[in-house]
């Protein structure tokens, strides 16, 4: 008895810190970036001193991230002596098959849900170890915390939300387990893989359902678009195939190929792929390559009359890149806002008048 009081006070606070975070952390995140007037969308902040607070916010929330992993760490590996045998456990919800007993099975109380109510079909049920549903509801708020931060914190997973959160935590309570019977601490449990798992798939839901929505004051516009394309889109040609297409090549036309290689290759760091030479003309076709982006640049080697063009680029954080930019002497302009999709850009001219947009996202 005092073991499972000790594990419902622990399961208490513990889903209370959970709750906590939950709803207080994007609530307070949205009102203090809003009166610092820094924007968690990634367009123009109205505070000059915007790139430092978002630092020390990004700062803040990897110590909240490092103290949790912390936590983690301790409950799973120190807070435990060392066994002298590997023990594993691999049976499927044995914990809970023995902690809770059902009169006539699993089967026959669905059955007797729907012919007797549910209060008969419950009377027939008795939990003999409350201890074990304590545990497998601890490793599944466990877990919770970091199905949640993930997205909140790393681009990278909040890019794929609906799956990357999740399989990132599999692998990492996989990780854990593997350690336990490395080191011997603990056993080998498949329950708390899985339960690891269920939590951090509803971590992954509740910064859906609520730190987006919370952090996105356009979250219902943004649905009602979405849904609304999809709808129709489903009898498109490509749409099928959306999921596996990317844009990985653009064509731009030059005048000079000096001044090309001198600007993209020497200056930026594209790649020259292969650069063709027509028998028939002046002209050069080169190939340029930088990341997963290629650049087709037609060069007509004679003067002549180049029309508007813009070569458009994302990277990962936008004051890096503009800071290189000027350590090397390459003139960008002050960081506006993307009128399409709010985020922050630069812009700087290549040769025959090139916009270069640089976006960051």
């Amino acid at each position: 008895m005092t073991a499972f009081a000790n594990s419902l006070t622990t399961n208490i606070i513990v889903t209370i810190l959970m709750l906590l975070m939950v709803f207080l952390l994007p609530w307070l995140d949205r009102r203090i970036c809003r009166r610092l007037g820094l924007n968690l969308q990634g367009g123009v902040s109205a505070n000059p001193q915007a790139e430092r607070l978002l630092r020390m916010r990004r700062i803040l929330l990897y110590a909240v991230f490092g103290l949790y992993l912390l936590a983690v760490a301790y409950i799973v590996f120190f807070s435990r002596s060392a066994t002298k045998d590997y023990q594993v456990h691999i049976a499927l919800f044995s914990d809970l098959k023995n902690a809770v007993r059902i009169d006539f099975g699993f089967l026959g109380f669905i059955k007797t849900v729907f012919t007797d109510g549910f209060r008969v079909a419950a009377s027939h049920v008795r939990i003999e170890k409350a201890e074990d549903i304590a545990q497998v509801y601890m490793n599944v708020m466990l877990f919770v915390p970091m199905g949640y931060l993930l997205p909140y914190l790393f681009g990278w997973f909040r890019a794929k939300v609906r799956c990357r959160p999740a399989l990132a935590c599999f692998i990492i309570a996989l990780l854990i387990e593997n350690l336990q019977l490395i080191f011997r601490r603990g056993f080998y449990d498949m329950d708390d893989l899985v339960a690891n798992t269920a939590g951090g798939i509803l971590g992954q839901f509740l910064y859906i359902s609520v730190a987006y929505v919370v952090t996105h004051p356009d979250w219902r516009k943004e649905r009602k678009s979405y849904r609304r394309w999809k709808r129709n889109a489903r009898t498109r040609t490509l749409y099928p195939f959306a999921r596996r297409m990317g844009l990985t090549r653009t064509t731009l036309r030059a005048s000079d190929e000096e001044a090309v290689w001198d600007f993209y290759v020497m200056k930026l760091g594209f790649r020259l792929i292969r650069q063709i030479v027509p028998l028939d003309s002046p002209g050069t076709d080169m190939l340029l390559q930088i990341g997963n982006m290629q650049a087709e640049i037609r060069c007509a080697n004679t003067e002549e009359a180049i029309p508007p063009q813009t070569l458009t680029l994302s990277v990962r954080r936008l004051p890096p890149v503009i800071r290189r930019l000027r350590e090397n002497g390459i003139p960008v302009s002050e960081i506006t806002q993307d009128r399409y999709s709010g985020r922050r850009c630069v812009s700087l001219s290549g040769p025959d008048g090139v916009t270069i947009l640089i976006i960051e996202g």
